[in-house]
Formats: structure tokens, sequence, C-alpha cells
């Protein structure tokens, strides 16, 4: 039985990908035929079945720096009618594992390559992978990527996420063994040594046999991809690689990226509906920042599709009310350098004077002291969020500083008493009280004389 992932309409199509659960219901297969307008650079993937000589090749469907027609462009790429027309977040099917085949070139896929006859190691493994679903523990997408023979990813090569391990050359000799050990028993396969992957993982659906718009789109996606991994000079950390229909071709481009967040854990993110001029954005904001980019997010590995879209919700109203406070902040910021501006003002002029040349002849203005001794100036302040606290207090210390400020400099002539200490008075208290007891000795001392 077959569990498709994509969209909840008649897009929603199994092809290279398999939902493996005890609980999984089949689905209908609706094969999409090659339009004529690709046939410029999409071969036909039945005459090339099991041809030794196009088995390892690595050419992408498009040049990178060949652009698509225009009729291409405005039918099935990124111009096309239907694009960014429907919401994304909730589009991905509930999964904890994700498996993938590294085999050939999407070029020389076919539409079903799990029923090939001639390309026995996806077929076995698509059939074991259905024989032993409901021994799984483990919820499993099985995928299609790339294959390179003697690169750093081989063709036979298995990844599996969120283990970031690699199996490497499977044949269809081992099939049974491997699915038995790695996926049933959530063991290790022997004679096969499991090898930890690294860094990020770009996944881009570009199977143009089973969808016209995933093949238009996704080649270019791949290129500007590595093009960007490139140019930061992550090669060797960020890795990307065109893979077969992961469900949802009117989200094309389609991409997934795996990799560690923040607390070390390993995620899986869908976005749909990506084009070139986004892939610098989604990189750094993505794997750069560790940052969730909403606008295109389609939703994560291991999460039902209702918390998603609730996820979703919650990080925009964050984002909002971050957004909210940032401009709150910066509006506080602004008229708190208005007002320190306005108050201060020459005897003489109403140029502000305060911080030119040190005028010692600047004093606060009246106006300015009845404004802040309004309570309702005060009462805003008071409802500020908790994270501008310390500045408000801050705020609400140099307006009170300010006020004592004010109230002396509005004498024009501050009286001699406004210089003494409150200790100072005491001493000469003291004196005067001493003085005055000699006095009085003295005349005592004279009378009994």
């Amino acid at each position: 039985m077959v569990t498709t992932m994509g969209s909840n309409n008649g897009d929603r199509e199994e092809a290279l990908t398999f939902i493996t659960n005890p609980s999984s219901s089949s689905s209908s297969l609706s094969p999409i035929t090659v339009s004529d307008q690709l046939d410029c650079y999409l071969n036909d993937p039945t005459s090339l079945l099991g041809s030794a000589s196009g088995s390892f090749q690595s050419d992408s469907l498009l040049g990178a720096s060949e652009p698509l027609s225009t009729n291409l462009d405005l039918d099935f790429g990124f111009s096309r009618p239907d694009f960014r027309q429907s919401p994304l977040a909730g589009t991905v099917e509930f999964y904890q594992r994700h498996v993938f085949l590294c085999y050939k070139n999407p070029r020389f896929w076919p539409a079903r390559i799990e029923a090939s006859e001639f390309d026995r190691l996806p077929r076995l493994l698509y059939a074991a992978v259905m024989a032993r679903k409901s021994d799984m523990k483990k919820k499993t997408h099985l995928t299609i990527c790339e294959g390179h023979d003697g690169t750093e990813t081989s063709n036979g090569d298995v990844l599996i996420f969120p283990d970031m391990i690699r199996y490497r050359r499977l044949t269809h000799f081992d099939v049974e063994t491997f699915v038995e050990e790695v996926l049933v028993k959530d063991g290790e396969w022997f004679p096969g040594t499991p090898e930890p992957l690294r860094g990020s993982h770009i996944f881009v659906c570009s199977h143009g046999s089973r969808d016209r718009r995933c093949g238009v789109c996704g080649p270019v996606l791949v290129n500007k991809f590595r093009e960007v991994t490139e140019l930061r000079g992550l090669q060797g950390k960020v890795f990307v690689s065109p893979c077969s229909h992961i469900g949802g071709h009117k989200y094309a481009g389609n991409v997934i990226i795996f990799g560690s967040s923040i607390n070390g854990e390993i995620m899986g993110h869908w976005y749909g509906y990506v084009t070139p001029d986004d892939v610098p954005v989604l990189f750094q904001q993505h794997i750069i920042k560790g940052e969730i980019w909403d606008s295109l997010w389609r939703g994560q590995m291991g999460i039902p599709e209702d918390v998603q879209k609730k996820n979703q919700e919650q990080r925009l109203q964050l984002k909002s009310t971050r957004n909210a406070e940032e401009s709150h902040n910066a509006s506080i910021l602004t008229q708190n350098s208005k007002t320190r501006a306005a108050v201060c003002r020459c005897r003489d002029s109403s140029v502000n004077c305060c911080q030119q040349n040190g005028n010692s002849s600047c004093y606060w203005d009246d106006e300015f002291v009845e404004k802040i001794s309004n309570s309702d100036v005060l009462e805003t302040q008071a409802k500020l969020s908790a994270d501008n606290n310390s500045s408000i207090k801050r705020l609400v210390s140099q307006i009170n500083s300010g006020k004592r400020e004010s109230r002396q400099k509005l004498w024009s002539k501050p009286m001699w008493l406004d210089g003494w200490e409150r200790e100072d008075t005491y001493a000469a208290l003291a004196v005067v009280c001493a003085a005055v007891s000699v006095a009085i000795a003295y005349s005592c001392y004279k009378r009994l004389k």
C-alpha cells in the first residue's frame, strides 16, 4: 500500500516517495506524461532505462547559465498562473524518518521508477520497504536523490535523516537485509558501516518526468543553491542535491532542508514556491541564522499537519509582537531625543543651545516642566512591556532629575542658604551656643568677684 505526501487535492501523488506505516492507506495513481515543450532538455525516460552509458551522468536538466524560455516559465515555471496561489503551512504529512536512495540523475528517472523493470535497486528497495512497513516503528518517507559515481554522494548510497548517517553502496542483493536491520530493527547493517553526515543538506524536487513544474523549477534552484554555497565558501558544509517527487507538484519549487537547530536537534523543514531570487534570503535566514522563513514554509518532519499550522501561527504572532515592541521602542527613543532637544532653550533666544559650547544660560522651559508632570505621560510610560522596564526606569529617573534641576534653575538669583548643607547649619548653631555660654559664665564670674 502506498500513501502519498503533499497537498490535500488531486495533486497528491506517490511517484517516488513512499510513506510506510501500519495505518497507511492506498491512493490512486495518475501518471503524468512529459510535455513536448520539455523535449528540448528532457530525454525520453524509457529510451534510457538500463543504459550503462547514462547511469552515472550528472548533467543538470538546465545548464547553470541557461535561462528558462519564456513559454516554459509562463506555463510551468515561476511565472505560471497558479504560482503562490495556495497556502503552504500544513501541506506536509506526518512522518518521522526520511530515507534517500542516491541513484542516477533526474534526467534518467522514469515517472514511476519504483515500478521500473530496468531500475532494480529502487524497485527492490521500494518492494522491501512496503513488505515490512507494518513492522517499522517509525513512519518512513523514501525518496530518490541524485547519485554520482566516485564523488561524495555515490550511486547506491543511502542517507537517513534525522539519524544523519550514510550507508555506502547498497546493492539489490542487500536490500532485504538492509531494510530488516536498519529500518525495522533500528540497528546497523553489516557489512556496511554507518558514516556520520555533517553540515546542512538541501534537496530540491527536480523530477521532470513526473511533473513539468518540478522539471522546470528544480534544476534552476539547484544551480542557484550551489552558486550561493560556493560564493559563501561553504563547500563541504552545505550539500545540495536534486531529488524525486516529494508531494505537492503545484508548490514547485519544492525544497527540503535538513540540519541541526540551535539546541542541536536535527530538523527537516519543507519550503514551497521558492524562486531563484529567494535562495540567498532562504540561505541566510534558515541555514546561517537558523530561523524559519514562514512565508514559504510548508511544514516540518515529525510534526502533524494541524500542529504545523498552529506552530506557524504562534511564530507569526511572536514576530508581530516583537516587531511592534521594536517599533514602539524606536518611537520612544525618537520622542525622547526630540524632547531633550525641545526643553533646553536659551534665555534670550528660542534656539536650542544646550549642546552648543556648553552655554550655562540654558534653562528648562516652563511649558515642558508642566507637560512632563502630566499624569497621562507617566501612565503611558508605565504601560510599556516588561522588556523595556530598565529603559523606562532610566527615563523616569531622568525626568525626575530634570524636574529638580528645573525648579532650581527657575530662580533668577538663588538665595545664599541654598548653598548650605545641613551639617554646616548644625555646626554654626553649635558655635553660637558655645559663645553665648562663655559670655554668660564670664558675666557671672564678674558679679561674684
